[in-house]
C-alpha cells in the first residue's frame, strides 16, 4: 500500500514536479512508517509516478511516444510562489505545466543524501573503511553530519507545503515533518547491521561518522546572517559561522514573509549531489583503575617538568599508562589518582587508587586472565611500582574515587633528626594533639599547577616513638591533601634533608630538627 493518501497527492505532485525526491515527499508529508523509505530509490520513483498519474486529465502527453512527460497542476485558482517566494498572478494553461523531474535529477530538498547514500553500494564501502580501521566492536552508532543549508531547502519546502495544505483546510505542524536525519537512520541501519553483522545501538562506545557536504549549494543559508545577525557569532573551533544549530536558530526566529522574499520556494534543483568529506571511525574511552604502590623516594607521580625542563627520568604515570596505551592500543591517555604524594614520599599499604583513562582505544575486550597478565607485565617492568587490584571499570566509577577525596586519612611516618639532644617527655606533647585545624597554603613547588590559596585541613592525631638524643620516628594522621610539616613548602639543602618546626600548643615550645625519611599510607 502506497504510504501517500489522496488528500496528499495536489502537495506531492507540486513537490515532485520542483525536483523533490520521493523519501523527501514522504518526510514532508509527515509519513512516519520505516518500510516505505526503505524501498529502493528507483521503485519509489515509479511507484510515486504511478501515484500521481492516477487522475484524469492530469497528464500531457506530446506525441506517441514522448521523451518528457509533463504534469499539469490544477486549474482551480491555486496561487503560484514566484522565484523570490512572493505570490503571483494566475498562470495560464502553458505556465501550469511543469516538467516532471528524471530520476537522475538531484533532489532540492536532500541534495542527493536520501537518493545516493542510502544504497547498498555505499553502506558497503563504508562498512570496508570500518573494517580495515583496526578497532574492536560488537556494536555501533551510526553519526551523520549534513549540510546546514540542507534546514534552508528544507524549510522552504515546508512553507509550500504549509500553503498548499492551508488551501485544503488543513493546518500540518512543523514537527509532522520527519527529520532528515531521522530518514536516514531508518534506511541505513538495518543495511550497517546486516553488513557488519552487529547491531546499530544508541549507547554503542564505536561510532562511525559520516559528514557530507554540498559545495554548489554553501551560500543558501548567507541571507540569514543579514536577517539574524545575533544568531550567527565567530567560535574558535568553527570554520564558518553558518553552524547546523545557528541556522536552526535563525530559521525559527525569521519571519516567514521575510524568508520567502529572500529564498525560492520551492528550492532550485542542484546540479550535483552532495559529496563525502570524511568517513571517520572512533570509540568512546575505557577506563581501568587499581591502586598502587610507590618504592623509590626519586619518582614523581607524574611527569615533572618546569619551564620545559624534565625533572626527572620517569614517573608513576608513565611506568603504569605507557604499558596500558600499548595493550588497548589507544590513541592518548589521562592518569587521575585520589590525592597525590610527594615525590621524596613512598606509598605503601593497600595503596592510592587510581584511573587511567584511555581515549579512542582499538582494543578494548580483555579476559580477567588477560588483565592479569597486563598487571603482572607493569610490575616485572620496574621495582620503583607495584599495581594491585587491575580492573576495567565505569566512567561513573571514577566519580566514586574522587567523591571521596577529601574525606579520605593519610598515615605519614617520619624519621626526624633533632639538632639538640632531646629526651623522651620533651616530644610526648605531640601524643596528645588530637584534630588540630591548620590554615594551609598551597606549597611553592606545586604553584605551578595549583592556585595560591589557604585551605584547612586536619591533623587527626600524631604519635612519637623515642629512638635517641637526636632522633625519634612520628606518625600522623591527616586529612588528605595535609602537607603535614612545615618544611612542605621549602626545598631540601644540599644534603638532601629538610628543616622540621613543630610547634607546641600556644607556642610555648619549639622543636628544630631535620626530617630524614617520610613514608606516606593511603586508607
Amino acid at each position: 500500500m502506497f504510504p501517500l493518501t489522496e488528500g496528499s497527492k495536489h502537495v506531492a505532485r507540486l513537490l515532485f514536479s520542483s525536483g523533490t525526491c520521493p523519501r523527501c515527499i514522504f518526510r514532508l508529508c509527515g509519513v512516519d512508517l520505516h518500510a516505505p523509505y526503505k524501498r529502493p530509490s528507483k521503485e519509489l520513483f515509479n511507484d510515486l509516478q504511478k501515484f500521481l498519474e492516477t487522475e484524469k486529465d492530469e497528464l500531457i502527453l506530446e506525441g506517441p511516444n514522448p521523451p518528457l512527460k509533463k504534469i499539469r497542476l490544477q486549474e482551480d485558482g491555486m496561487d503560484n510562489l514566484n522565484g523570490n517566494g512572493e505570490e503571483g498572478t494566475s498562470a495560464t494553461e502553458d505556465e501550469n505545466i511543469v516538467s516532471e523531474p528524471s530520476d537522475l535529477s538531484v533532489c532540492n530538498v536532500c541534495l542527493g543524501i536520501l537518493q545516493e547514500f542510502c544504497e547498498k553500494e555505499f553502506i558497503a564501502k563504508v562498512c570496508q573503511k570500518v573494517e580495515t580501521s583496526g578497532f574492536e566492536f560488537t556494536s555501533m552508532v551510526l553519526s551523520v553530519s549534513f549540510p546546514p543549508q540542507l534546514s534552508v531547502r528544507e524549510h522552504a519546502a515546508w512553507l509550500l507545503v504549509k500553503q498548499e495544505m492551508g488551501k485544503q483546510g488543513l493546518t500540518p505542524g512543523r514537527n509532522d515533518v520527519v527529520q532528515l536525519k531521522e530518514a536516514y537512520k531508518w534506511i541505513t541501519h538495518p543495511l550497517f547491521s546486516e553488513e557488519l553483522g552487529v547491531p546499530t545501538d544508541g549507547k554503542s562506545l564505536f561510532e562511525v561518522s559520516v559528514v557530507f557536504a554540498h559545495p554548489e549549494t554553501v551560500e543558501d543559508c548567507h541571507f540569514l546572517g543579514e536577517v539574524c545577525p545575533d544568531c550567527f557569532k565567530p567560535a574558535k573551533n568553527k570554520q564558518s559561522v553558518f553552524t547546523r544549530m545557528a541556522v536552526l536558530k535563525a530559521l525559527n526566529k525569521i519571519k516567514e514573509e521575510d524568508f520567502l522574499k529572500q529564498f525560492p520556494c520551492p528550492p532550485k534543483s542542484p546540479k550535483t549531489v552532495s559529496t563525502v568529506l570524511e568517513i571517520e571511525c572512533t570509540h568512546g574511552a575505557v577506563f581501568v583503575a587499581g591502586r598502587y604502590n610507590k618504592y623509590s623516594r626519586n619518582l614523581p607521580q607524574t611527569p615533572w617538568i618546569i619551564d620545559g625542563e624534565r625533572k626527572m627520568e620517569s614517573s608513576v604515570e608513565e611506568l603504569i599508562s605507557d604499558h596500558l596505551l600499548a595493550a588497548f592500543k589507544a590513541e592518548s591517555f589521562n592518569f587521575s589518582s585520589s590525592g597525590r604524594e610527594d615525590v621524596d614520599v613512598r606509598t605503601l599499604g593497600n595503596g592510592r587508587p587510581f584511573a587511567v583513562e584511555l581515549l579512542n582505544p582499538h582494543r578494548v575486550h580483555f579476559t580477567s586472565q588477560e588483565v592479569k597478565e597486563l598487571q603482572q607485565k607493569i610490575n616485572k617492568s620496574s621495582d620503583k611500582i607495584q599495581v594491585r587490584d587491575l580492573q576495567l571499570v565505569t566512567r561513573e566509577a571514577l566519580g566514586y574515587m574522587k567523591e571521596g577525596e577529601e574525606e579520605k586519612t593519610k598515615t605519614y611516618s617520619a624519621l626526624v633528626w633533632t639538632s639538640r639532644a632531646i629526651q623522651r617527655k620533651d616530644i610526648g606533647f605531640l601524643d596528645d594533639l588530637k584534630d588540630l585545624k591548620i590554615d594551609q597554603k598551597t606549597p611553592l613547588r606545586v604553584l605551578h599547577r595549583r592556585p595560591l590559596a589557604v585551605r584547612t585541613r586536619a591533623i587527626h592525631s600524631m604519635e612519637t616513638h623515642y629512638l635517641d638524643e637526636h632522633h625519634f620516628r612520628l606518625y600522623l594522621k591527616t586529612q588528605a591533601g595535609t602537607y603535614p610539616f612545615a618544611c612542605a613548602s621549602q626545598r631540601p639543602n644540599q644534603n638532601g634533608v629538610l628543616v622540621v618546626n613543630a610547634a607546641r600548643e600556644r607556642g610555648l615550645w619549639m622543636l628544630t630538627g631535620h626530617l630524614l625519611w617520610m613514608t606516606s599510607t593511603h586508607t
